[in-house]
């Protein structure tokens, strides 16, 4: 669906302006979100990381196809494919990070839905094959009936075999949900994950706050696949996203940080997870 109440031309950045120049609040908690990403940008710097906001997604498959090739990712899922679906400044943007030869190393990509008359259980085929002809879609997980409103979906995650190890997977997804919730009145951001993983525990840790299984996609291009919804809420993005900060890029000790928990949204189980665990994401863990 169009997102027409919001193509307003002063939200727009220009294309590949680095993260803090790209960044402008206009919802949320202008201090934390703006904080946040200052912080999140200093340390990836310091990791050998420039961080740049894009629109080109030409650009994202393209790249996608030559690490595919090399045996390093996965295809891109078609909600992240400008050959499946309409990503325009005004519902999608993608973070490149680039090491010091210019060379992109790390993405991480969010695409926005205006589900105010509808919600996932609706959209999950749609969401998954855009233009693409599939086979069909089950949905068990009970929580998909309550993503509804503007949906931030998070993905395409992937971090080159040589950057892995360097925490950028936590990083990453939580400077795409600040840039997002400050951009978008958002409501949800949610994403997918194999189970394997989340039975492994590998999951663990990454910034989103419930899990519902299941989405079954069977006979996909990628596979019969069963994946996880994860899925945060807009609240409780801003408190990750504060202790992330205050524990792991400031280094505030636990004690002074501590703050009471969110409340719990939706009777689900509660879990962390990154978006970089999603299906879609890079094929080893980083």
């Amino acid at each position: 669906m169009p997102l027409d109440f919001l193509n307003l031309p002063d939200l727009i950045a220009e294309n590949n302006l680095r993260l803090p120049d790209a960044l402008t609040v206009n919802y949320g908690p202008a201090r934390l979100l703006s904080r946040f990403v200052l912080e999140g940008d200093k340390a990836a710097r310091r990791k050998g990381l420039e961080l740049r906001v894009r629109h080109d997604f030409e650009e994202l498959l393209y790249l996608n196809r030559q690490e595919t090739a090399r045996g390093n990712w996965y295809r891109l899922l078609n909600a992240f494919n400008p050959e499946y679906v309409d990503l325009t400044p005004e519902n999608a943007f993608w973070i490149a990070g680039y090491d010091e030869h210019g060379e992109i190393v790390a993405t991480h990509a969010v695409h926005i839905y205006d589900w105010m008359s509808t919600n996932l259980e609706e959209q999950a085929f749609d969401l998954f094959y855009g233009r693409e002809k599939g086979e069909s879609c089950r949905v068990t997980a009970e929580a998909a009936v309550s993503i509804s409103g503007v949906i931030g979906n998070g993905g395409a995650a992937w971090v080159r075999p040589d950057w892995r190890g360097r925490q950028l997977s936590h990083l990453l997804p939580r400077l795409s949900k600040a840039y997002c919730t400050a951009r978008w009145p958002l409501d949800w951001f949610i994403g997918y994950v194999k189970p394997a993983l989340v039975e492994k525990g590998i999951a663990d840790g990454y910034g989103s706050k419930h899990l519902s299984y299941s989405i079954f996609y069977p006979r996909s291009p990628w596979g019969d696949l069963e994946v996880v919804l994860v899925y945060t809420s807009t609240a409780e993005i801003y408190e990750d996203l504060g202790e992330f900060m205050n524990a792991e890029l400031l280094g505030v000790p636990a004690a002074a940080s501590a703050r009471p928990p969110a409340a719990t949204f939706l009777e689900q189980s509660v879990m962390n997870t990154s978006s970089e665990l999603v299906f879609h994401g890079s094929m080893t863990r980083s």
